[in-house]
């Protein structure tokens, strides 16, 4: 079997959009990747669905592999011909020995990368508003590790120089000894009131920061509880935080929020939710495709080839007309089919998909929901006339019963089927278990239930008491009140059934985190 080769990649500090162009290539390739606890989860979504996890980091019911260990495995797993990433935090050449798993590879003919990365000495501080230089106090910087070998009966730190070359110094590993990186370098000339700054957890949510100076950050640090794994830095720099200061500051900052839409659509509130300072946490409860009953298919395929004998076809969603217009092409069929055909949608986004594709809503409701819709087409229509409903197999009766209340002739027709999917579901369901979720976010009836049931196909026992206590947002009131028949407690809900009115919603919600 032909050898195959290993990247050794650091995969930055913790906020996934850090990784490096050549770092997330890396994982995408990968066979297998083998990763530690700090490296953040969300980067394993990009790998193929086939490529093996090997976690070699420390957790609670868990062992860590010693390094030992994990340089062998790098070489096996290498000669058995497949390709190997090995996703490390930070940068890999920064204290996160990287020439011995290089070394042993090198040793055995294994081809391999070190791909950087953005290291924690440099990007914790950042995220806390700290630069480590500024022309107006520092111009050199030093990285030194806080922690060596307890056997040691000497330091390698060359603390009188370190004390005397370096502007601002950053301490890897160092927490428990802080005590002692105090005492050195005031012992070494530096000035008992020069700032510090601890940093835990840099970008991601469970940032935070402690500041003080070298006479009291120990005491600060105990008085605390501030545990590791932190970034220290000592220098003037600290001082600009207090004017700096911005990860911290964004509205979401701290909120972990677990997005349930199907991830074909998920892509705006991800992004938004990061924008916003959160950490987004998908769980696409939803798959969608495309009609699998034969007698279903069947229904959507005659309704689309007489599509012109209905006077109305009615949009409930933007997954209504992707799959509508996906099988409208694939029956060699176009937008010409609809001539003389008005159109109505539910909301701004699915009259936007049908923008995209020449067709322009005549009936567009002022809120955004179904039943609201048969309002806003009650001053356009006429009895007797005929309306195609093109939803999900899943759809509810509320808008077809409305129009045909008001003597039309309605046809509904599955334009595609809304499935139960578990993926991400053990990453979610840790999380919550955790009470690390804050906020969930439900952005139709369908996200609710499936969740719900998603939880129980995952073995969780009391889905309804793991989310008591976790904030619950709602893009509109339908979706609320199938999450109150569930037996949930709505505390976010959007004025404007949008992913932005949700989001407001979380925002002026506060609380949660």
């Amino acid at each position: 079997m032909n050898c195959g080769k290993v990247y050794l990649v650091g995969a930055g500090p913790g906020d996934p959009k850090l990784i490096t162009v050549r770092g997330l290539e890396a994982i995408r390739k990968a066979d297998v990747i083998v990763y530690d606890r700090l490296a953040t989860p969300r980067l394993l979504l990009h790998r193929k669905k086939e490529a093996k996890l090997v976690y070699v980091g420390k957790a609670k019911d868990k062992h860590m592999m010693k390094q030992e260990e994990i340089n062998r495995l790098l070489v096996d797993l290498a000669l058995e011909g497949n390709v190997v990433t090995r996703l490390k935090g930070g940068d890999p050449s920064v204290f996160g020995r990287v020439g011995e798993e290089a070394e042993l590879l090198a040793e055995h003919g294994v081809p391999f990368e070190i791909v950087p990365g953005i290291t924690s000495a440099i990007a914790a501080p950042a995220y806390a508003g700290i630069p480590v230089t500024h022309r107006d106090f520092t111009s050199s910087f030093a990285i030194v590790t806080g922690h060596e070998y307890p056997n040691k009966t000497y330091s390698a730190v060359d603390w009188e120089h370190l004390a005397k070359a370096a502007g601002t110094m950053v301490f890897l590993m160092g927490v428990a000894n802080i005590e002692q990186i105090s005492k050195n370098l005031i012992a070494c000339g530096k000035p008992a009131d020069l700032p510090v700054a601890l940093i835990r957890w840099g970008t991601w949510m469970e940032q935070r920061t402690l500041t003080g100076t070298l006479a009291d950050i120990a005491d600060k640090v105990r008085a605390a509880n501030f545990q590791s794994p932190a970034v220290i830095i000592v220098g003037e720099v600290v001082k600009l935080r207090e004017k700096l200061a911005w990860f911290e500051n964004k509205p979401l900052f701290g909120r972990r929020i677990l997005v349930t839409r199907a991830r074909s659509q998920a892509s705006e509130l991800v992004d938004r939710i990061d924008e916003l300072g959160g950490e987004p946490v998908e769980f696409p409860v939803i798959q969608l495709r495309s009609p699998s009953r034969e007698e279903a298919l069947a229904a959507l395929d005659e309704a689309i080839r007489s599509v012109s004998s209905f006077d109305w076809v009615l949009f409930t969603s933007v997954n209504g007309v992707d799959y509508f217009f996906r099988r409208m092409a694939e029956l060699s069929l176009d937008i010409r089919a609809l001539a003389g055909v008005r159109i109505g949608a539910v909301g701004p986004k699915t009259a936007s998909a049908l923008r995209q594709r020449g067709l322009i809503a005549e009936a567009l409701p002022m809120q955004y929901q179904a039943d609201s819709l048969a309002l806003a087409l009650q001053p356009l229509v006429q009895s007797g006339q005929r309306v195609l409903l093109p939803a999900a197999d899943i759809a509810k009766d509320t808008l077809p019963n409305a129009l045909k209340a008001m003597g039309l002739e309605v046809a509904e027709v599955d334009a595609y089927e809304n499935v139960i999917s578990l993926e991400g579901g053990e990453e979610a369901l840790e999380l919550l278990r955790e009470r690390a979720i804050h906020v969930v976010t439900f952005t139709s009836s369908s996200t609710v239930t499936n969740l719900l049931k998603a939880l129980e196909l995952l073995g969780e026992p009391d889905p309804l008491a793991l989310l008591r206590g976790v904030g619950i947002a709602c893009i509109g009131p339908v979706t609320a009140q199938t999450a109150r028949e569930a037996g949930l407690t709505v505390t976010h809900l959007a004025e404007n059934a949008t992913i932005e009115g949700l989001l407001q919603s979380i925002v002026a919600g506060g609380g949660h985190r």
